[in-house]
């Protein structure tokens, strides 16, 4: 029994210290989080035109001029889009290679045909008119890649929400770290705030896909209208704060 109070009195006498233990002037680094999410308003899409012919001028003009004409088309369905052509090539195609027997020299390659092609960059906010736009292009270009997110503006309005709720989450770890540790909130001066993550966007995108029917009615009424969802963009953001209690 003797033995048994003495540890008894010990381990009262260890819990006394730790509910004593000083927390003045103490550092502490608090990791904090918050994130925005919006429904997506832009789009980017990216829409191509490829003409293959054993003669390469050939090709080029066809090429040439259903660009022009998808332009046109693009232009008319929604002008406040924002348009830039890019990647224009022209390369030979040729025909497989035949075993040529030891000893002899492999002939030199002659193409059979020129491929000739070029795309077209899209970008609108005019998401309810988009698959009309699409599907009158699809008339002459190809749709080659589609993705939805924010406009510039949507994205600056989004950064200054992202950095109000990180801060929020971080006085409220504060407070709570002030808590556990006996203190109260006042007891904390924030020294420093790092704020990480910037442009560190995780994306949520869901896109269904575009119908095209192939058949002579469809082909003689135009493209049936693709279908499309442009989901929702997730912004997070990080901070790191070091606290000091007095």
């Amino acid at each position: 029994m003797k033995h048994l109070a003495v540890a008894v009195l010990a381990a009262f006498a260890v819990a006394a210290q730790a509910q004593s233990l000083s927390t003045a002037g103490t550092l502490v680094v608090v990791p904090a989080a918050g994130e925005v999410t919006h429904a997506n308003d832009q789009a980017t899409a990216t829409l191509s035109v490829e003409e293959t012919d054993k003669d390469k001028e050939a090709a080029a003009s066809r090429a040439n001029r259903k660009m022009k004409q998808g332009l046109e088309i693009l232009k008319k369905a929604d002008p406040q889009a924002q348009l830039k052509t890019q990647n224009y090539y022209t390369y030979p195609v040729y025909p497989e290679e035949s075993p040529v027997p030891p000893g002899q020299p492999r002939p030199p390659r002659v193409p059979t045909a020129w491929r000739v092609g070029q795309s077209v960059q899209l970008i609108t906010t005019n998401l309810d008119s988009l698959p009309k736009t699409v599907a009158a292009a699809q008339g002459v270009l190809s749709l080659n890649n589609l993705r939805f997110g924010l406009s510039p503006t949507t994205s600056k309005r989004l950064d200054d929400q992202r950095i109000a709720a990180t801060y929020l989450n971080l006085k409220e770890r504060i407070n709570a770290i002030a808590s556990a540790m006996g203190r109260q909130p006042a007891d904390a001066v924030l020294e420093t705030v790092d704020f990480e993550g910037s442009g560190n966007y995780v994306n949520r995108v869901e896109v269904t896909g575009a119908r095209v029917v192939a058949n002579a009615t469809n082909l003689r009424a135009g493209v049936e209208e693709p279908s499309f969802e442009p989901g929702e963009t997730t912004l997070p953001m990080r901070a790191v704060g070091k606290v000091r209690f007095k």
